[in-house]
């Protein structure tokens, strides 16, 4: 059993289709002390339906948005009542196999970082055919490495865990996609690095429900560039010590708000 807790952040919008079968993956992951966050971001598809229907386990926080705000606005409603040491995200469209979180998220427990990504290209799988998500990947992954100086081979992807109590200083603006840029160029500002170990992935296509597109992609461009030159947050120190700071786990209040937040 992992000691820390760890807190595992699922924003949803429209994945009647396999909402249900994350959870049971996530609910199955062995020997983890875990808290599962889902955000319904204003499904209109039956989703909620099927949220308030499972069955409500210890761990399990389901939270609503009246109307659809963006992934970025469900991941900061979430974070709002993380009580975990580390925070990850999740995808819930089975992209992305739960299976893989522990390793994703143990070389924070052995202390040698604060971040890490899941990379969808450093696995030994069959290669992600190419198309123009994986193009912009490679775009953004150059425009990281130009402007912060660090290699990375998976700037995009899902998979992102945390220190929480980092996550909550990097004082989140992102309203939609720009959540991943916005938490990469921050961290690298910060002074500290992230490490890529390698993950399982099984893409879909738009046809089949993919969500972003290259209005997406040139938000994740203008934040990557925003945030080289604007001032950072006074809540994020520089070189920090690495390391797990463990935060509270009393019960969280909760609190969903019904307007963007600021």
């Amino acid at each position: 059993m992992w000691d820390p807790l760890l807190s595992v952040i699922v924003p949803v919008y429209n994945e009647v289709a396999t909402i249900h079968r994350v959870l049971e993956h996530l609910a199955a992951i062995p020997n983890c002390d875990k808290q599962i966050i889902i955000v319904n971001d204003g499904s209109t598809d039956g989703t909620g339906d099927i949220l308030e229907g499972w069955p409500k386990k210890t761990g399990i926080v389901v939270l609503h948005h009246p109307r659809n705000r963006g992934k970025g606005c469900a991941i900061r409603t979430g974070l709002q009542v993380a009580r975990g040491d580390i925070t990850i995200i999740q995808d819930a469209d089975l992209e992305y196999d739960p299976a893989d979180i522990p390793l994703v998220v143990e070389p924070i427990l052995r202390g040698e970082c604060d971040v890490v990504y899941g990379s969808r290209y450093l696995h030994c799988q069959r290669g992600i055919p190419w198309s123009k998500f994986r193009l912009g990947v490679g775009g953004l992954n150059l425009l990281v490495r130009l402007l912060y100086r660090q290699r990375l081979t998976d700037e995009a992807t899902c998979y992102k865990a945390f220190r929480t109590q980092l996550l909550r200083d990097l004082d989140l603006r992102a309203r939609r996609f720009e959540f991943c840029p916005e938490v990469t160029a921050k961290v690298l500002r910060s002074g500290r690095r992230i490490l890529d170990v390698p993950i399982r992935y099984t893409p879909r296509t738009a046809a089949e429900g993919k969500k972003i597109g290259w209005r997406d992609a040139w938000e994740a461009v203008w934040t990557l560039i925003q945030w080289r030159f604007w001032t950072m947050p006074k809540t994020l120190a520089a070189e920090r010590p690495v390391g797990l700071t463990p935060v509270g786990r009393d019960q969280a209040t909760l609190f969903i708000p019904t307007a963007a937040a600021k």
